[in-house]
């Protein structure tokens, strides 16, 4: 027949008491800390796509047509607007790629290219401190050119082998196909600083 007593030894003492509320109580902080962390780097990184994708998208750069301004493999920061001026750096969306080139005359401007590769753009010649060699390229275009109403005449600092406006399979780039204007390289770590 069992007794009705308990063993002294079953019951717990004050201190392993506090010693287990003790843990519990640091298990709770714990799980608590944790859940805060996940719930703040998810936000944190929800943010950062966001931003990201709606402000500064981040682009690689394929093939040599930019070179020696930007190389294969460059990774870039862009910033969206629709302010461009000549001399502005934009990535903007040809069929299902982005393209990387340099604006060199906004709607309304006159083009005109010589068969040494001098650019004018209404007649005055374009100052171009960022190319290594001028070429006329492949152009199937007639010059001059003007630009047509919301649209941006843009070249490859590669005149030579670069595909652009010059050529009517790219042609003039409008305003809906811009992702923005290329500011700040960030890889390599190198070359790591604003681009003009």
């Amino acid at each position: 027949m069992a007794s009705g007593r308990r063993n002294t030894h079953d019951i717990p003492d004050v201190e392993q008491l506090r010693a287990e509320l003790s843990r519990e109580q640091y298990k709770q902080r714990y799980r608590s800390v944790l859940r805060s962390t996940i719930y703040t780097l998810v936000v944190v990184a929800a943010v950062a796509v966001l931003i990201s994708v709606l402000f500064l998208p981040v682009l690689q750069i394929y093939g040599t047509s930019m070179t020696p301004t930007l190389s294969e493999g460059d990774i870039v920061v862009s910033v969206k607007g629709a302010d461009f001026e000549s001399g502005d750096l934009i990535a903007f969306y040809l069929g299902n790629k982005i393209l990387v080139k340099r604006c060199i005359a906004g709607p309304g401007q006159w083009v005109d290219i010589d068969e040494e590769g001098n650019v004018y753009i209404d007649g005055k010649l374009l100052e171009e401190p960022y190319l290594e060699e001028k070429a006329l390229g492949d152009c199937n275009i007639e010059l001059p050119y003007q630009v047509p109403d919301n649209r941006y005449f843009c070249l490859g600092d590669h005149r030579a082998t670069s595909v652009d406006s010059r050529d009517t399979t790219v042609g003039c780039v409008s305003e809906e196909q811009i992702v923005g204007k290329i500011v700040f390289r960030i890889w390599p770590l190198s070359g790591l600083g604003t681009l003009e």
